[in-house]
């Protein structure tokens, strides 16, 4: 009779996969202690690994990417808000204000 699924957090992962690559423990000790696999803890020690070098490289530079994308938006519907503004007083000099004639 086999255990329901189980799905384990990104931060449960890590810690798994740090404790590991450490070599601290042995991977029977692992199992033991975490309850997983020893099939997982190796695939998620290669997934850390692999992955290792987007923390200081592609990652960080979506980091300062999507901050400047950020601060585009904001600059764009700074610009939207105020051609609002401009063609809501235009229309309220042709129409009056909206209350009364809507």
């Amino acid at each position: 009779m086999s255990r329901p699924r189980r799905n384990h957090s990104p931060e449960f992962k890590a810690k798994v996969a740090l404790d590991a690559i450490t070599g601290d423990l042995t991977m029977a000790e692992l199992v033991k202690k975490y309850d997983v696999h020893a099939n997982q803890i190796t695939d998620w020690k290669k997934q850390l690994l692999s992955g290792a070098s987007d923390v200081f490289g592609k990652g960080a530079q979506k980091a300062e990417d999507n901050e400047k994308t950020v601060q585009e938006l904001h600059a764009k519907i700074g610009q939207l808000a105020m051609e609002n503004d401009f063609l809501e007083r235009g229309l309220n000099k042709i129409h009056g204000p909206r209350g009364k004639n809507w």
